[in-house]
């Protein structure tokens, strides 16, 4: 009977000890209810993994992975940011080329921005030019903030095709077509998706920026791993932007962009103003009202509660406060620059109850009505809310296709940061996902599986968790004494009440054993009873007497048995038992003497029929 819960609780220490001692080279992985599972037979270490330069494959505008080592084709910038003073105006912040400062992939670089507080620019041209017509256009690259960002960003900008574009003064003012990736500063995370619209009438370029996306972007700026970030715009105006090929936000150029492409068809007339006489007022004062004769303006918002008394103790010549008696004035105190030296006050001792002049308290006033206004009537001269005559918008006009952009010819960083080591790699501008795609698996997944054989154990996850949220230790502790308490509950030895050790006990006291001395001084006294005579009268009270006194001891005989927890069944088996086993015993014992006196047989019946 024992074995199951044996078996019980061996299984819960096993458990246990596996928790506690869990290797911390344990793989954990959180996926987002959209993202597409990361199949990883093992996890690799990076001693182990083969990393290639990724080749792209198929028809590509720009890529770069630096895994060189030299920056080839890019250009730094020579210019100055405009009203600004000439310290801060330079872009003069420190690039190179490195491997990440965690989780490294052998032979795999990227362009690292190294300065703090510093303007960096640089830009490389694509090798063709390109030009929105019937082609999608995909822009991906990698980002780790490896410090962390306290404020900046490590977004591209897609330079226009312009006959004045020159690399070496690019700026914040060159014209750029799209402008793409992460920002943030202060505790605004960003992920920008901006495109330069011109308009077809003026000529005159403005900027449309997409929704924000339905996400959380804090994670990707401080997790310190390295994010994929692609745009995906199609000719039929539809747009993606994805975090880690996960989409966090698509829309329509037409309708998920702020200011909307197509300005609306009529607009406010300037030159209409609104009649002085125009009323707006939608309630007014009622002019028949009349003011109440027994209205006293005058009364008092509070008065004196004329019901309060003066507490006992209350000192009226006593001040509240006291110079300090035991305050000295200090050794180095100089009156001629100090001044005079003042004891500090104390509060006064005496001043238990109260002391000064004592004021009743301050209660509303009953009678107190405030200022009369008259009540407040619809306005029967209500015009509404007078707006403007609308006027044909001379600036309209429709476009259906805000995908034609104008073209661009290189890419470019122009970033401002508060944190340094930002790292930047594996750049592809291309019109096909798939080759992008191919493109990430070839770079981008090596580092993913990297970080994730880094990754810390259970055990540290918990404990980095629990020092950001303090109440996690509660529920650490709760679910680390369950296994204690369960497996105590099944293993402790504790005693076990046996099925009738009562019932055995009493059957025990009743059917003592008898030896051959006992049963000979039982016979001589039956023989000495039978000599003498008995009253039946008497006899058959004594026996009623007894069975009265047997009835009455039932009752707590009943009760405590049935606070040991018998049931009243086991009490009728255990008294017939008793009683068979009683005249058994008798039987053997008239058997033992040998002898056949019938006086000793019937006093023993007659004791038994009463018992």
């Amino acid at each position: 009977m024992y074995f199951p819960g044996f078996g019980l609780c061996l299984g819960l220490l096993f458990i246990s000890v596996n928790a506690e001692f869990m290797h911390d080279d344990v793989e954990v992985k959180d996926f987002d209810e959209n993202s597409d599972e990361i199949d990883v037979v093992e996890a690799e270490s990076s001693s182990e993994i083969n990393y290639k330069t990724p080749k792209p494959i198929g028809e590509v505008y720009f890529t770069e992975t630096f895994d060189s080592g030299k920056l080839v084709g890019w250009v730094l910038s020579k210019a100055k940011k405009d009203d600004m003073d000439d310290e801060v105006s330079m872009y003069d912040g420190r690039w190179e080329i490195e491997e990440l400062k965690e989780n490294q992939v052998p032979g795999d670089r990227g362009l690292v921005l190294k300065s703090r507080a510093k303007h960096h620019a640089l830009s490389a041209v694509l090798a063709k030019p390109f030009i929105f017509a019937d082609k999608p256009l995909v822009v991906q690259y990698e980002v780790n903030f490896q410090d962390g960002i306290d404020c900046g960003g490590a977004y591209i900008k897609l330079l226009a095709d312009t006959d004045d574009l020159i690399l070496e003064n690019f700026h914040d003012k060159t014209s750029y077509t799209i402008m793409f990736g992460p920002d943030k500063c202060g505790e605004d995370y960003k992920l920008h998706f901006i495109f330069r619209h011109r308009h077809p009438k003026t000529g005159v370029f403005e900027e449309k920026h997409a929704k924000p996306p339905n996400v959380h972007l804090k994670k990707f700026f401080t997790d310190r791993k390295t994010h994929l970030y692609t745009l995906v715009m199609n000719p039929d105006n539809t747009f993606e932007v994805l975090i880690d090929q996960i989409v966090v936000n698509k829309g329509n150029l037409l309708e998920d962009v702020v200011p909307p492409v197509n300005p609306p068809r009529e607009i406010d007339d300037p030159n209409d103003k609104k009649p002085e006489e125009w009323d707006e007022r939608l309630k007014i004062p009622d002019p028949a009202a009349v003011k109440p004769e027994d209205w006293d303006e005058d009364e008092p918002a509070q008065i004196e509660d004329s019901s309060a008394v003066k507490p006992n103790g209350w000192l009226d010549n006593e001040t509240k406060f006291i110079l300090n008696p035991d305050a000295e004035k200090p050794d180095d105190w100089n009156e001629d620059m100090d001044g005079e030296w003042e004891a500090p006050h104390i509060p006064n001792p005496a001043c238990r109850i109260g002391c000064g002049e004592w004021k009743p308290p301050m209660i509303d006033n009953p009678k107190y009505k405030g200022v009369w206004r008259p009540p407040m009537i619809n306005n029967p001269n209500y015009q509404g809310i007078w707006s403007p005559q609308k006027i044909p918008n001379p600036d309209y006009f429709e476009d259906d296709h805000p995908f034609l952009l104008t073209s661009f010819h290189a890419l470019g960083l122009e970033l401002w940061s508060m944190t340094s080591d930002i790292y930047f790699d594996n750049f592809i501008i291309c019109s096909e996902k798939e080759v992008a795609d191919r493109w990430a698996e070839d770079g981008w997944r090596f580092k993913v599986l990297v970080a994730n054989a880094n990754e810390p154990g259970v055990f540290k996850q918990l404990m980095a968790a629990a020092e950001e949220h303090s109440w996690l230790w509660l529920i650490f502790l709760v679910l680390a004494g369950l296994p204690v308490i369960l497996i105590t509950s099944f293993c402790w030895p504790r005693k076990v009440k046996k099925k009738y050790e009562d019932t055995e006990y009493k059957k025990k006291t009743i059917c003592k054993p008898q030896t051959k001395g006992a049963l000979e001084q039982e016979v001589k006294e039956g023989k000495a009873a039978l000599e003498e005579p008995v009253d039946l009268e008497e006899e058959n009270k004594e026996s009623d007497g007894e069975i009265l006194e047997k009835e009455e001891s039932e009752p707590e005989q009943k009760s405590e048995e049935e606070e040991e927890g018998e049931t009243l069944g086991e009490q009728e088996e255990g008294d017939q038992s008793n009683k068979s086993g009683l005249e058994d015993e008798m039987k053997e014992a008239d058997e033992s003497t040998g002898s056949g006196d019938g006086p000793i047989k019937s006093l023993r019946k007659r004791r038994v029929r009463k018992d």
